[in-house]
């Protein structure tokens, strides 16, 4: 489903753009200074224990301040409407940064029922800034913050039996693992039938094989596994992309040797939508439909 072609973004809200290759656009400090930020903002008092004041206040320093790397107002409607149809009891988050997905999407889980919203960040500062805004809007009770790496997250919450069940999966880490991560859960039994995923930045800056892989057919997806091929790392990936977190935390190794679960179906598609900044990209909606 693409957006109406009369679609366009209000110029008004952007973000400042964000910088230039090979000029920091985040980890450079911006993150506290968020936190500053809002704990002195002018209305903080009204902000407390409101989610959508906590946003305004987020948004507002992306347009005024610096660049920050959120989902934004718009992609995010995509995914708290598909919260809304899907009443998810456990959401699982890939890539928190500074919790506006986690405020933003955490608050819908809440609102349709939900009960658990779990966000692993690898950055145990950005951990720290997703931790204070969500006890700042009042969500500490629904909000579960995780930090390490994605695989090793997932794998120790599951064999620890906090997470047995994804019903709805929000990614947007490290753009090379969203395969493997992928193939992890579905090895791992935590996305099934009934599952649904939601993709960020699938055309900015790109994931040409996580869609390749969530669109095949089972056919291909068999293929694939019975001669072994795994998952390429990152050879298909810009640098800027490959090389995104390689100060903090070195050059990232993913885990290829999960194969996933072929036999699951999925039925998959993109909505076009912007960047908080006005840039045109996209959300990959993937719902799995059946195991055959």
């Amino acid at each position: 489903m693409a957006l109406p072609s009369e679609a366009s973004f209000d110029e008004k809200k952007a973000y400042v753009a964000q910088e230039e290759e090979g000029q920091a656009f985040f980890d450079d400090g911006r993150e506290i200074e968020l936190l500053h930020f809002l704990y002195s903002h002018p209305s903080i008092d009204e902000i407390r224990g409101s989610p959508p004041k906590v946003l305004q206040a987020i948004d507002e320093y992306g347009r005024t301040k610096k660049y920050l790397m959120n989902v934004g107002e718009d992609k995010g409607k995509l995914v708290t409407d598909l919260i809304a149809e899907v009443k998810p009891t456990t959401m699982v988050e890939l890539g928190g940064y500074v919790g506006y997905s986690a405020v933003l999407f955490g608050n819908a889980v809440r609102e349709a029922g939900g009960h658990r919203y779990i966000s692993l960040e690898r950055n145990p500062e950005f951990a720290a800034v997703i931790m204070s805004l969500v006890d700042l809007a009042g969500l500490s009770d629904v909000v579960k913050v995780v930090v390490g790496p994605s695989a090793q997250s997932i794998k120790r919450l599951h064999e620890n039996g906090t997470l047995q069940h994804i019903d709805l999966m929000f990614l947007d880490h490290y753009k090379p693992a969203y395969t493997t991560d992928l193939k992890l859960c579905e090895h791992l039994g935590l996305v099934t039938p009934g599952s649904v995923l939601a993709a960020d930045n699938v055309i900015k800056p790109g994931n040409p094989p996580y869609l390749a892989y969530v669109r095949s057919s089972i056919t291909e997806k068999r293929a694939q596994y019975e001669s072994g091929e795994t998952a390429k790392e990152t050879a298909e990936f810009a640098a800027r992309t490959r090389n995104q977190y390689i100060k903090r935390e070195g050059e990232e190794k993913l885990s290829t040797e999960i194969k996933g679960n072929p036999n699951l179906r999925y039925e998959s598609k993109i909505v076009h939508s912007f960047e908080p900044t006005g840039v045109p990209d996209g959300i990959e909606i993937t719902r799995c439909v059946a195991e055959e």
